[in-house]
């Protein structure tokens, strides 16, 4: 049922691809394909069943209690959707998940998924370190809206994607996307961008951010 790249699934590190097609042999029940620009599944619907998404691309995003939408994260194949909710008291989806492309998706029943885990000591140590890991980005997704600038926003951004070795990486939002994901206006980030570039902060060329300063950047923060 499965193939090469889903070794690249953080939920099966350490397992060989023989042992996933089993698994997945045992547990998928459904697959699913959902058409670009869909929901597949909305904030505060239950979670009966782990979702893999396979194939494609998908943005999550929260309404607030002001009404304002605030983009999360795009997710990438191949990874779960919201594997801690699963075994949450409160079991809901905590988000919005949309496709950005035509999308697959492997599902597999809750009760099917923990006696897998419950079997394999490795499954559930990549279960629990997933967890942890959507944990660590929390935290800084929370440490990125408390700060009010733009600028500083923006900054942490770009501080997280690039270290003092590797000065560079490939933005794969749109302005329209970034401005989501910082909860700011659009025209507002692209002044903000406009002006780091000018001051010699960063440079960007088609899609390659690249950092020129920076200690200028961590100020910001």
């Amino acid at each position: 049922m499965s193939d090469s790249s889903v070794t690249s699934c953080p939920l099966f590190f350490h397992l060989s691809e023989k042992d996933i097609n089993e698994i997945l042999e045992r547990c998928v029940v459904e697959t699913r394909t959902v058409d670009k620009g869909s929901h597949v599944v909305r904030q505060g619907d239950t979670i009966h069943s782990l979702f893999l998404l396979m194939e494609g691309l998908v943005r999550t995003e929260m309404v607030t209690k002001e009404g304002n939408i605030l983009e999360i994260e795009f997710i990438e194949p191949v990874r779960p959707l919201a594997p801690a909710f699963l075994v949450a008291s409160e079991n809901r989806y905590p988000v919005d998940v949309i496709t950005a492309e035509n999308s697959l998706f492997y599902i597999i029943p809750k009760s099917l998924w923990l006696k897998e885990m419950m079997g394999n000591e490795i499954l559930m140590t990549n279960f629990m370190k997933v967890n942890s890991n959507m944990t660590v980005f929390l935290s800084k997704k929370v440490q990125m809206m408390s700060i009010k600038s733009i600028k500083g926003k923006l900054s942490l951004y770009i501080l997280e994607n690039t270290t003092s070795e590797k000065d560079s990486f490939m933005l794969k939002r749109t302005q329209t996307q970034l401005a989501e994901y910082f909860g700011v206006q659009r025209p507002s980030l692209a002044r903000t961008l406009g002006e780091m570039i000018r001051e010699g902060i960063i440079s960007l060329y088609k899609k390659e951010l690249k950092v020129l300063d920076r200690k200028k950047l961590e100020e910001w923060i």
